[in-house]
């Protein structure tokens, strides 16, 4: 990745837990990294720049309303953030991935195709791709913790989108869902002292 954004110097990051934060469509890394005083002191997060250009700023993959993806596009942003990871993650105690909006959709093909290398996953106000070449690569032996955080009157998520994003997550994961009325297609305070104690729980206990 050409752009990340560090929580913690490079002298403070050596074991400890990572936390890779991917952004939502059409924005950049500071979108993540304001949430990085809200997160547990004990991670060295990582707030990753998407590839594709967005106008003035950027995305995963390119996205139309109704979440049409090309599985090319995905694949290979994909393998840049795998690419990056494997690049730093010996440093780390562990590592996890934390992704708003479009960044769920990355988190959780990110894990889709390597399981064992997340600790935990966190997606808010997010989707899951619906895709068969994915569902084919899936390999899951277990079910890895998931926080899925949104609020119901979200209307960026479509609602095909959302169904087929709670059946996953009920079918493949050990999932802990929370809704948070009022807050839109956003992060609320409330939703990150949640994400914060998922973290703490699965990852720092």
């Amino acid at each position: 990745m050409e752009t990340v954004v560090w929580s913690k110097p490079e002298h403070e990051r050596a074991g400890t837990p990572l936390l890779v934060m991917l952004h939502g469509y059409g924005t950049d890394e500071s979108r993540m990294a304001k949430l990085f005083g809200a997160l547990p002191p004990e991670f060295s997060c990582a707030a990753l720049r998407g590839p594709k250009d967005i106008g003035d700023h950027y995305g995963w993959f390119l996205l139309d309303y109704f979440l049409t993806h090309d599985f090319p596009d995905v694949i290979a942003s994909t393998n840049s953030v795998f690419a990056w990871i494997e690049s730093v993650k010996a440093r780390h105690s562990s590592v996890s991935l934390l992704g708003f909006s479009q960044g769920m959709a990355m988190a959780s093909t990110l894990l889709r195709l390597r399981p064992e290398q997340f600790r935990a996953v966190v997606g808010l106000s997010g989707f899951v791709l619906d895709n068969e070449l994915l569902a084919m690569s899936e390999s899951f032996t277990s079910r890895p913790p998931f926080f899925w955080g949104r609020d119901r009157g979200d209307v960026v998520i479509n609602d095909a989108a959302t169904e087929h994003t709670e059946e996953w997550l009920h079918r493949n994961t050990q999932l802990t869902a929370r809704t948070y009325p009022g807050m839109g297609h956003s992060i609320s305070k409330a939703e990150l002292v949640d994400v914060g104690a998922f973290l703490r729980h699965y990852v720092l206990r």
